[in-house]
């Protein structure tokens, strides 16, 4: 009988990478010495994670794409290479396609360096996670709870840059005519309903992006653990169950390199329209 119990450990962060044929590569623990803590001493210590080394490895290969990028078309040069023409495509694409109908022609080009970013950095994290025996960080719903984070901070400050702070919290109660009696009971109360409405969207944000990626790369992870589970049987079903999981792990892999893409691209769409919901009065 298959067990599954083990399967997420494999998707999971770690605080080493599993390499193949039982090897593994143990990740430092950084000592920052100690601190004063109400007379007490705590130490502070910290750890690398697997998901911390991945998601440096996108932001370093975010610089090595975009900032060549960067200069060639600064100085007016025309971008040379399919795979240059490639991401500058998908940038356009983000402008025009994502961030001016969602925001507005006008204040989009404001937003774009923070939607551009979100975007590759997502990307890119879910696309590790396709090299076998590394992990995606975005399948942690601690990374995917910081890019919520930073969404909602720049949802709010945009909206308080735009109203001012005071105009931009009173906006969020829709506009009524009511009598002054039941305005002093109900009004408080669709504004506690419309920040609890603006912190569930945005936590919403983070909990879809985690479950999507974590949920793929669990059943990537429980098929190929087919073929341990029939290891001692008959060496016709073992053979089977080999070709048919390589088989399906194929298939589920090309599945996952469109989710990637598509998970990316949901992200940066609501934080586009959560930014775009914040800048113009309803």
């Amino acid at each position: 009988m298959l067990d599954i119990s083990h399967a997420g450990e494999h998707v999971k962060d770690a605080v080493s990478f599993h390499l193949p044929f039982g090897k593994h590569f143990d990740l430092p623990l950084i000592d920052l010495g100690t601190v004063q803590v109400f007379g007490a001493e705590v130490p502070l210590r910290l750890q690398v994670t697997k998901f911390m080394v991945l998601e440096l490895a996108a932001a370093v290969l975010m610089i090595m794409v975009f900032v060549p990028l960067a200069w060639r078309l600064r100085g007016g040069r025309a971008p040379r290479g399919r795979l240059t023409n490639l991401f500058e495509a998908m940038l356009e694409f983000i402008r025009n396609e994502v961030a001016r109908p969602a925001i507005g022609k006008h204040d989009a080009d404001r937003f774009l360096p923070f939607l551009w970013t979100v975007f590759f950095f997502v990307l890119f994290c879910n696309l590790l996670g396709l090299i076998p025996w590394a992990g995606s960080p975005t399948g942690a719903l601690s990374v995917t709870g910081a890019l919520a984070a930073l969404t909602f901070l720049t949802v709010v400050g945009a909206g308080m840059r735009q109203f001012g702070p005071v105009r931009y919290w009173l906006g969020l109660v829709p506009q009524m005519e009511l009598p002054a009696a039941m305005a002093v009971i109900l009004k408080p109360m669709l504004f506690v309903i419309e920040v609890l409405g603006l912190l569930i969207k945005h936590s919403v944000l983070a909990v879809r992006l985690m479950a999507n990626m974590f949920a793929g790369h669990l059943v990537l992870a429980v098929i190929l653990g087919f073929i341990a589970a029939v290891a001692d049987l008959w060496t016709i079903l073992w053979v089977g169950v080999t070709v048919m999981s390589i088989v399906g792990q194929v298939a589920l892999n090309m599945l996952e390199l469109f989710v990637a893409f598509l998970q990316a691209y949901i992200f940066t769409f609501l934080a586009a329209l959560f930014i775009g919901m914040s800048v113009h009065e309803h």
